[in-house]
């Protein structure tokens, strides 16, 4: 496996970003090569961790916003890069990626840091790759929020338009991932923000891993993930413990999953979920500080 590694020189002068860097080497399982992963572990110690888990094809730059309220609230904060992505190594290959190593290297993490009662934040395939963390490893984890994401099982047509995003990111000669993350935006960011976004991007070289990840969601019923995530399901239709959502009001990619997740998941009822107005597709970006502290609340109130 080839592997690539964005120099550091790429993250200097990061605006609102100035958190120092952390690494973990995942070492060879399941026949994994060894790969670094890189993190961000800010607030005390003796505080149970938030862990906050980012998605498609984004990286921890997202939850700048609410990483200090948070820590203002007493929490420590954890917030890896997933494999491919941010400071994270970058296997060269779309072959290289699988949902199921996805899992394994982040269940490697969870291992290596020994996190305990710890509140899961997942957004996009944060929740793809989390709520499978939290069916297999439910004693490491307190409580759930779920924001703008889902456990898909390939058994409904994901529809015409997602099947051209896999197209797109499978074929197109420049996948813009800046530019990527601004349209899921409500609101488009600024140039430094996209350049934030591309910084862990050299060249095309570099995106495996986000070309692959769409590519990866279960979209057949005899998908390679598919029954993973329907056993994950089994584990999450009995979880009791606090289970909140926190979709945005305006993601036409997972809009109506919080319902199903409410309905589904023991530990949502009588939680006051939200539905977070202004948002978009990242809604870390849009309404990151409103949904910082909702999170604070859930965790105070559970």
């Amino acid at each position: 496996m080839q592997v690539l590694r964005t120099p550091d020189e790429r993250f200097e002068a990061l605006s609102g970003f100035d958190y120092a860097p952390r690494y973990v080497e995942l070492g060879d399982k399941n026949g994994l090569q060894a790969l670094r992963l890189h993190y961000l572990d800010e607030g005390p110690r003796t505080s149970a961790p938030v862990l906050l888990m980012h998605g498609e094809p984004s990286w921890s730059y997202l939850y700048r916003k609410m990483i200090p309220i948070l820590l203002d609230a007493g929490h420590r904060v954890v917030a890896p890069d997933l494999i491919g992505f941010g400071r994270s190594d970058k296997p060269a290959s779309m072959a290289d990626y699988s949902y199921q190593r996805h899992v394994d290297w982040m269940s490697a993490f969870l291992e290596a840091m020994d996190l305990r009662e710890t509140t899961l934040c997942c957004q996009d395939w944060g929740g793809l790759i989390g709520l499978r963390l939290v069916a297999a490893h439910g004693d490491r984890f307190a409580r759930v929020l779920a924001a703008n994401t889902f456990l898909p099982t390939g058994d409904h047509d994901p529809g015409s338009a997602f099947r051209e995003w896999r197209e797109y990111a499978r074929s197109t000669p420049v996948f813009p991932v800046g530019q990527i993350v601004s349209r899921g935006c409500a609101q488009r960011l600024t140039d430094s923000e996209i350049a934030a976004y591309d910084a862990p991007f050299p060249d095309e070289s570099y995106k495996a891993g986000a070309r692959a990840f769409p590519l990866l969601v279960p979209i057949t019923p005899d998908d390679p993930a598919a029954e993973p995530n329907r056993q994950a399901w089994k584990s999450l239709m009995q979880w009791q413990k606090p289970f909140l959502t926190a979709f945005s009001d305006q993601d036409p990619i997972t809009r109506g999953a919080d319902a199903v997740l409410q309905k589904l998941v023991p530990g949502a009822r009588n939680q006051a979920h939200q539905t977070l107005s202004g948002g978009g597709h990242f809604l870390q970006e849009d309404v990151g500080e409103e949904l910082a502290r909702v999170l604070a609340r859930f965790i105070a109130e559970n």
